[in-house]
């Protein structure tokens, strides 16, 4: 069974904390994460370049010039694309859509493997719990200095109804807060370390217990 260490709010070694195998001992498959990843990527991707077609460019629909007679090539619109100031042709659209679709399972399944690989590798650390009252970024950082996190970006992972954590966290350097029902792929990957409570592990295994 997958274990993690365990310390108090004050930062005290309490042991261990048996973890849930279906949730943090599965094997890992990279090619699954990588479709995870790429899935949040695109489905987070904003589209924002947009150009206007001719029907949508401003200026006259009067025709330029008459059809013959001039000895110039004939023209209908100053809308056209071929004119400055007129529309594009196969240009960006913010109607486009980047979207994926990733099976619920096989989604949770990679996230498991995530943190599955940051157990085995000794990157979870497990305090009993964050109270922090007054969100103190000074407590925080305190009890941050006290635990055995050798990274350069840390993850607490707290209950969801626990604010205090992220208020605490907002001005630290290198640290970063989100709520155990919130977790995701790309998150965990960005950081080295992850600091997780003792009651986000109970709502992290409950939420994903039909892995």
């Amino acid at each position: 069974m997958a274990s993690v260490e365990l310390y108090s709010e004050q930062g005290e070694a309490k042991g261990t904390l048996a973890l849930d195998d279906r949730l943090f001992g599965v094997t890992v498959t990279p090619a699954l994460v990588h479709q995870a990843v790429v899935t949040q990527a695109a489905n987070g991707r904003a589209s924002i370049a947009h150009t206007k077609t001719r029907g949508e460019v401003q200026g006259t629909t009067k025709k330029p010039w008459k059809q013959k007679g001039t000895g110039r090539a004939r023209h209908g619109s100053r809308r056209s694309p071929i004119w400055i100031g007129g529309g594009i042709t196969f240009g960006p659209r913010s109607e486009r859509n980047f979207s994926l679709k990733m099976n619920k399972r096989a989604r949770q399944k990679a996230l498991a493997m995530v943190l599955s690989d940051k157990v085995a590798n000794g990157r979870v650390v497990a305090i009993e719990q964050l109270t922090l009252t007054e969100g103190k970024t000074k407590s925080l950082m305190s009890l941050l200095k006290k635990l055995p996190l050798t990274g350069r970006k840390t993850l607490v992972v707290s209950e969801p109804d626990n604010k205090s954590v992220a208020r605490a966290a907002r001005n630290l350097r290198g640290v970063e807060t989100i709520p155990a029902n919130a977790l995701n792929v790309v998150d965990l990957l960005r950081v080295d370390q992850i600091v997780v409570t003792v009651p986000a592990v109970a709502v992290m295994t409950h939420l994903f217990k039909r892995i």
